[in-house]
């Protein structure tokens, strides 16, 4: 699935670099639907438990959204309202949406809300950063009530603004487009 930038603030050859891994990424080994989930490569600070399994992967398009706030030591920073994005499957079906939680919900009604254990760099630091989620809440009965880890994977852009946040723009959101792959993990 290669679908060209939505801004001209992401360099088409790093996108087309990470769409090239978001296919790639947690894909079904082989091409043939049958067979079992490949792991992605990741550092080990983004493993999954042991006795885990890789049950879903999804690809997520949509913006990670920032808002303008003030800190303790009064300075001034873009921080994480949540992301918004659209799900969907290799064939581009729509599967669920994500947004602030960070909770993934599934066109089935099932639903999970996770919570970082780990973060590492995006490769080339061109997207968020890849992350290992812990489940804190599941519901409903389908494929997402039996997930217990998540990880982010395949970024492209998405970081925060680096300008434009002080003292005259406190409370103002900026939302960032940015592209990644889930990876759904659950005990076996």
């Amino acid at each position: 699935m290669t679908v060209m930038p939505s801004s001209p603030a992401v360099p088409f050859a790093v996108f087309a670099l990470a769409s090239a891994f978001a296919v790639g990424a947690c894909s079904r080994a082989g091409g043939d639907p049958a067979s079992k989930l490949a792991v992605p490569s990741v550092p080990d600070s983004l493993r999954p438990p042991d006795g885990e399994a890789l049950i879903a992967k999804v690809l997520a398009k949509g913006t990670q959204n920032y808002e303008c706030r003030t800190n303790d030591n009064a300075t001034y920073a873009w921080k994480l309202a949540g992301p918004d994005a659209d799900l969907t499957d290799e064939t581009g079906k729509s599967v669920g949406h994500h947004y602030a939680g960070p909770t993934w919900e599934s066109t089935d009604g099932s639903k999970v809300v996770g919570e970082v254990k780990a973060k590492a760099d995006a490769p080339g630091g061109q997207g968020v950063p890849w992350l290992l989620l812990k489940a804190t809440s599941t519901s409903g009965t389908g494929i997402f009530s039996k997930v217990t880890s998540i990880q982010r994977v395949d970024t492209a852009a998405g970081l925060a603004p680096s300008t434009g946040c002080d003292a005259q723009h406190v409370g103002a959101r900026q939302n960032v487009a940015y592209r990644a792959t889930y990876c759904f993990y659950s005990a076996r």
